[in-house]
């Protein structure tokens, strides 16, 4: 389960997000809201990347607490990645997959399924948006995490990655992966038996099913 204590996030704007407390069981879980709802800010306060003041836990692993050990359960695609220029994705995937523990087998399975094996050895500088995101898709798989958080992760790719993503999605949540994604082509779920549905609208949260 992934539980979120009293969370809140503000910005010298006066905007802010306040969660008193949700708990996500296993599952698939949408997130749905209009742009500066604060989705963004949410997914990357539970994967680490942006401070905020509350309690985050995975499995009862404690973000603030035990930070490593909670990131290396924990898979993250931006809607918008971005990365070094001057890396490829070969270099990415190494650096990961020796944090989180990929198997060479699992690393072969992912490039494959993305077709990233094309541009592997490629500087990310020439990266069209399309590549970028099944970059940041492969990442965000690597080393089995318990909880993948993807932030529009159909914008951007071609129909057969979109298949590909559902199917991997529904393999992984079938083994016991959680789900947190946002999207604003919510009829692409529509074939994922989704746990709930959580919208989202001036910080806040509500939850449905």
């Amino acid at each position: 389960m992934l539980s979120i204590s009293k969370f809140e996030k503000k910005y010298p704007s006066g905007f802010e997000v306040v969660i008193p407390q949700l708990d996500l069981p296993m599952g698939i879980h949408l997130l749905m809201g209009g742009n500066g709802s604060g989705k963004s800010t949410l997914l990357k306060a539970l994967a680490g990347i942006h401070p905020a003041k509350g309690t985050i836990q995975l499995e009862g692993i404690s973000l603030e607490k035990q930070p490593i050990e909670y990131r290396k359960k924990i898979g993250y695609a931006e809607a918008e990645p971005n990365f070094p220029e001057f890396l490829s994705i070969s270099d990415l995937i190494e650096v990961v997959a020796k944090a989180k523990a990929a198997t060479l087998e699992e690393i072969e399975d992912l490039t494959y399924r993305f077709g990233t094996n094309s541009f592997a050895n490629y500087p990310i500088g020439g990266y069209s948006s399309g590549m970028l995101k099944k970059t940041a898709l492969v990442l965000a798989f690597l080393g089995n995490p318990k909880w993948i958080i993807l932030d529009e992760p159909f914008t951007t790719i071609d129909i057969e990655t979109q298949e590909q993503l559902i199917r991997l999605i529904q393999e992984k949540s079938s083994a016991g992966t959680g789900f947190l994604i946002t999207s604003h082509q919510p009829r692409t779920l529509e074939i994922i038996q989704l746990t709930s549905i959580l919208r989202m609208k001036n910080g806040k949260i509500e939850q449905h099913g």
